[in-house]
């Protein structure tokens, strides 16, 4: 058991490590760096010596491999720098924004597990024998109806037509609800699926031909035995499906709500450093070796 963690937590880091390494080179190729968005603006009118301070200052013109060290030590020891767009440390930005996606993922997570189960246990209910086909259907078509199109799609339901839940200065718990159905509905589809798989496998097991033969009713062995032990398969596929809870659809399209993929989808338009690796600040660092300015004339030329 300990080497099997072992190899799992390498593992992990090694994926971090890709990511990371992946994040760098990616935007080492694209043209430009985040200091030069930021400091390029005309309206600042900065000359290009003060341009080539700032960039001094935050690290930008070092050799690449200079950056990658220096960024890669310093998220180790948990310092992600200065953000070059907000001019706040990054952690505060992480402080802020990760809460939000965080209660997110969770909502939308417990509500699609509720989903998969009552779409698989509806689906073997005998009063409901008829609609079978239909309920077995619909996983394939939560997977496949794209994400912006739902959210587009509750709005315009929810929040024009019904007029249930406000666009404009919407609660902390409304604003949630569109984003919560938007990321629990596609999550669902692969759990019922499995959770549909399952039961059909168990309720071919001698035990349940048992149950049946000493008269149990269908509702009594599908409550009693068969929902039991198929839930231990879909318990286990639970985890990856935790992982992959994507809340950035429902960060954009379900109406602006702040959260850690609207910070990370800006710092990739703004080729700032690594935002998906730790968890989308605005720039983490700028030219991936963002250390706030040292001070001096770049300073005052901002």
């Amino acid at each position: 058991m300990r080497h099997y963690l072992l190899q799992r937590a390498g593992l992990g880091v090694l994926v971090l490590w890709a990511a990371f390494t992946l994040s760098f080179v990616l935007l080492q190729v694209l043209p430009g760096d985040a200091v030069l968005i930021k400091f390029q603006n005309p309206d600042l009118g900065l000359s290009p010596q003060q341009i080539a301070e700032m960039r001094q200052a935050y690290g930008a013109d070092s050799p690449l491999w200079q950056q990658y060290l220096h960024t890669l030590v310093a998220m180790l020891h948990g310092d992600f720098g200065y953000s070059v767009q907000a001019g706040v440390p990054v952690s505060e930005l992480l402080t802020s924004n990760l809460p939000g996606t965080l209660r997110l993922a969770l909502c939308g997570f417990l509500l699609a597990t509720l989903l998969a189960f009552v779409l698989a246990t509806l689906s073997r209910l005998p009063a409901l024998r008829g609609l079978r086909n239909l309920l077995q259907s619909l996983p394939a078509l939560f997977i496949s109806v794209p994400t912006f199109w739902l959210g587009i799609a509750l709005i315009q339901l929810f929040s024009f037509q019904l007029r249930w839940i406000p666009v404009i200065n919407p609660s902390p718990w409304q604003g949630l609800i569109l984003p919560i159905i938007t990321v629990a509905v596609p999550i669902s589809a692969p759990l019922a699926q499995i959770l549909l798989r399952s039961i059909d496998e168990v309720s071919t097991r001698p035990f349940v031909a048992v149950a049946r033969a000493k008269g149990a009713s269908e509702h009594y062995v599908l409550w009693r035995h068969i929902l039991r032990n198929a839930m231990l398969p879909g318990a286990h596929r639970g985890g990856p499906a935790a992982g992959r809870t994507d809340c950035r659809c429902a960060d954009y399209r379900n109406g602006v709500w702040p959260g850690r993929s609207r910070s990370a989808d800006a710092a990739g338009g703004e080729q700032s450093g690594c935002g998906g690796v730790a968890g989308g600040s605005d720039d983490l660092r700028a030219g991936f070796c963002g250390d706030q300015p040292a001070g001096g004339s770049a300073d005052a030329a901002v």
